[in-house]
């Protein structure tokens, strides 16, 4: 690809591994029950809302009719919220930012989150500087897997999507940016790893490899990350988030 005049970031699971977090503290609140939560289910809202599968209203099924969802919402997300709260930017990240400020860059997210969640972590991380942009689930009618997120980052960015590049850690953020038309790296986290990102133009182990996608970008270094051949044709999270009044 040409060197980017932006670049687009997801937020949970990609900029802090929220999704990890997210997953330990519903495993331990399906073990309190006496139930376990497969990863394979779990991923399925990975990255989007509860549409495509709402782990409330399952272990609510499962659990019995003396289930309290009111105290089960609370205590679950006082749990994730003190995984989150412990961690920092994933390795890189900050660094890239830096790079591709220096370099001129825009800076964008795109996020299926709440954005008093995004902004708040953001700003917590000293990272809302950088970015220029900033979208959300309200943003928008339909999160990700939709493209809209990423159609209106490019709107605010004010760059089309051949000149932008995105980075995305789920299948879900990556139909997202692809059926927007941007070359998309995929940089997974310890949960979407174990995930298909096929469809991502490269998977990335460390976001320094992004450059050496990039023709003429100065001082590339690093391993280079083997392309895929078959691009997507064109084509709450955010609710706990919001509950807990914060991906």
């Amino acid at each position: 690809m040409e060197k980017p005049q932006a670049l687009i970031l997801d937020f949970d699971g990609l900029i802090l591994d929220t999704e990890t977090a997210h997953f330990q503290a519903w495993t331990e609140a399906y073990a309190t029950y006496g139930l376990t939560l497969p990863l394979e289910r779990w991923v399925l809202c990975v990255g989007t809302d509860w549409n495509a599968f709402n782990p409330y209203l399952d272990i609510e099924a499962k659990a019995g009719p003396d289930f309290d969802r009111a105290e089960f919402q609370s205590k679950k997300a006082g749990r994730a919220n003190d995984l989150i709260i412990l961690l920092g930017p994933r390795p890189g990240i900050v660094e890239m930012l830096e790079e591709a400020r220096t370099a001129g860059l825009k800076l964008g997210v795109a996020s299926s989150s709440d954005r008093a969640w995004v902004e708040g972590h953001l700003s917590r991380l000293g990272l809302r500087e950088y970015f220029s942009a900033v979208k959300t689930a309200g943003d928008v009618p339909k999160v990700k897997p939709d493209p809209a997120l990423y159609l209106r980052c490019l709107e605010a960015l004010g760059v089309s999507a051949s000149d932008a590049a995105a980075f995305e850690d789920s299948p879900n953020g990556i139909r997202a940016a692809k059926a927007a038309g941007i070359y998309t790296f995929a940089y997974p986290n310890g949960v979407t790893e174990k995930l298909d990102l096929s469809l991502a133009d490269r998977v990335l182990t460390h976001p320094k490899e992004w450059r050496m996608a990039v023709n003429g970008w100065e001082g590339q270094a690093g391993p280079i990350c083997a392309p895929h051949p078959d691009p997507l044709p064109q084509g709450e999270r955010g609710n706990d988030r919001k509950a807990i009044g914060h991906d």
